[in-house]
C-alpha cells in the first residue's frame, strides 16, 4: 500500500519543524513544495522530501502534487505563509483541485488584502481603527490629515509580523516612512499599496481560534515606538470573566464577517477605552512559538489537531490543564557584530524553564529592521500561576549576556557589551550558539 503523506507548500522556520513532527507522530511521510527549500534548515536536517516549485505558480503545485500521487497517497495537504499570506490561499486552491480538506480559498485571499478586510468587518459592524487607502505619497499625506496624527502606515497586503508597519506621530515620520515604503527598499509582491489608520491604544491581546470556536486567548508586550515588536506572550491572558467573553464574540464576529472558520485563525486585538478593537484577522495558525505556549497552558496540541483537520480525522481541542506559560524574545538593542551569547545552559536548567532557544550564531551581523527579524531567541516557561511564571522568566533572561560589537563608526572600532533584554515576534531560527556560559 502506497505510504500516505502530508504535502506542506513551503516552509516555516518557527512552525515548520513542529509541522514535520507531528506529521511524523501521526504516520504521515512529509513532503515540502518550496521555491527555495535551502532557505529552511530543518529540511534537511530532519531528512525531509524537498521539492523545488514555482508556489505561486498554482498549475506547478498541481503538476507536482500529481506527479506524488504516482508514488504515494496524498492524505492531506497544507502550507504556510511564506513568502507571504497568499500562499495559504494557493494551498485551499489545491485542496480544492485534489477535493481535500482546505480551507476557503476565496476567503483567506479576502483576508491577506488588509484594506479588504477592514472593508468587510466594518460593513458587519466589528470595532476597528478608523483607516485609508492610498498608491502615493500624496495619498498618504491626506489620509493621514483626514485621519489625525498620530496614525499607523504599514502595507496594505503582506507586511507579516510587523513588517513594514510604523507608528507615525508626525508629519515628517509620514513621510519618512512612505518614502521608504515606496523608495525600493520594500519589496512588494504587487502594485504598492498603503494601508493608514489610526492609532489605537490600549492592552494588546491575540484570540486563538480553532473552527469556530476560541480556544486561547494570549496577552502581550511590545517594544518601544515607533516599531511594534513583541517582548512577551502569555498564556491564558490575565482578562475577567467579562473581558474574555466580550473578546470571545468579537472574535466570533471577524470570522463570520470573513467567511472563515475552516481551521485556525489567530486575530489581534486591542483593549482601548471603548473596549476591544481589532487590529488583524489571520487566516491561519499563530507563529511559533505561540503553539507550543498554547500546549504548555492547556495541553491543546494546534498543531497536531491541525493536520488531523487536514487529512479528514477527528480533532480534539478539549484543554487537559490549566497553567501559565509565557515566552520573552530576545532582541538586540544595537546594530553590530553579535560576537558572543552566553549563560544559555545556566538559563535552561532554570526550573520551569520549558525551552531556551537562539536563532543565530556568533560570530555573526546584527541589523535591526524594526520587526520580527529583530529577534535573536526566545525563553519560555511555565508554571502554575502568572507571578511564578514571570520570575523564572526573568530569572532566566538575566543569566543570558548577548555580547554586540557595535559596527565600526568612521573607521573606529567602538566595542561594548549588550545584555538583551527585550524581543520580538518569533523568526526564522538558525543553529543553536554555542554556549560560553
Amino acid at each position: 500500500m502506497a505510504r500516505r503523506a502530508l504535502i506542506m507548500v513551503e516552509g516555516s522556520m518557527g512552525n515548520g519543524p513542529l509541522y514535520v513532527q507531528a506529521a511524523r507522530h501521526l504516520g504521515l511521510h512529509p513532503i515540502t513544495l518550496a521555491a527555495d527549500p535551502a532557505q529552511y534548515g530543518y529540511l534537511a536536517g530532519e531528512g525531509i522530501d524537498a521539492i523545488r516549485v514555482d508556489t505561486e505558480n498554482l498549475d506547478a503545485l498541481i503538476r507536482e502534487c500529481s506527479r506524488l500521487r504516482g508514488t504515494y497517497r496524498i492524505a492531506g495537504i497544507t502550507g504556510f505563509p511564506t513568502p507571504d499570506e497568499s500562499v495559504y490561499a494557493t494551498v485551499g486552491d489545491l485542496c480544492g483541485y485534489f477535493d481535500l480538506p482546505g480551507p476557503s480559498p476565496a476567503s483567506v485571499k479576502q483576508c491577506c488584502d488588509k484594506f479588504i478586510q477592514r472593508q468587510l468587518l466594518a460593513e458587519a459592524g466589528v470595532p476597528i481603527p478608523a483607516y485609508r487607502l492610498a498608491v502615493d505619497a500624496a495619498d498618504v499625506d491626506t489620509c493621514a490629515a483626514e485621519i489625525g496624527l498620530p496614525v499607523v502606515v504599514k502595507p496594505a497586503v503582506g507586511g507579516q509580523s510587523s513588517t513594514g508597519v510604523r507608528l507615525c506621530r508626525e508629519v515628517d515620520e509620514v513621510a519618512e516612512h512612505t518614502a521608504y515604503l515606496l523608495g525600493g527598499k520594500h519589496i512588494w509582491r504587487s502594485s504598492p499599496r498603503i494601508l493608514v489608520e489610526e492609532f489605537a491604544e490600549g492592552q494588546f491581546y491575540c484570540a486563538n481560534t480553532f473552527g469556530n470556536d476560541v480556544i486561547a486567548i494570549a496577552s502581550a508586550k511590545f517594544g518601544p515606538p515607533p516599531h511594534f515588536v513583541f517582548l512577551e506572550y502569555t498564556h491564558p491572558a490575565p482578562l475577567t470573566d467579562v473581558e474574555y467573553k466580550r473578546i470571545s464574540n468579537v472574535s466570533l464576529s471577524c470570522l463570520r464577517a470573513l467567511g472563515l472558520g475552516w481551521g485556525p485563525t489567530n486575530i489581534d486585538l486591542l483593549w482601548t477605552k471603548h473596549g476591544p478593537v481589532v487590529i488583524e484577522v489571520n487566516p491561519r495558525l499563530a507563529g511559533a512559538p505561540e503553539s507550543k505556549l498554547i500546549q504548555l497552558a492547556y495541553g491543546v496540541d494546534l498543531v497536531t489537531e491541525h493536520i488531523k483537520l487536514v487529512i479528514g480525522d477527528k480533532c480534539c481541542l478539549q484543554r487537559r490543564h490549566s497553567r501559565t506559560a509565557a515566552v520573552r524574545l530576545l532582541n538586540a538593542d544595537r546594530d553590530g557584530n553579535l560576537d558572543r551569547i552566553a549563560g544559555v545552559s545556566r538559563a535552561a536548567a532554570v526550573s520551569g524553564v520549558a525551552e531556551v532557544e537562539l536563532y543565530q550564531e556568533p560570530v555573526t551581523p546584527v541589523v535591526r529592521r524594526g520587526d520580527y527579524r529583530d529577534c535573536i531567541g526566545h525563553v519560555i516557561a511555565s508554571s502554575p500561576s502568572l507571578a511564578q511564571t514571570e520570575v523564572i522568566l526573568q530569572r532566566a533572561v538575566d543569566l543570558i549576556d548577548i555580547s554586540i560589537t557595535p559596527f565600526a563608526a568612521h573607521g573606529e572600532q567602538k566595542s561594548a557589551s549588550a545584555q538583551s533584554r527585550s524581543g520580538s515576534s518569533f523568526a526564522g531560527r538558525g543553529n543553536q550558539a554555542e554556549d560560553q556560559s
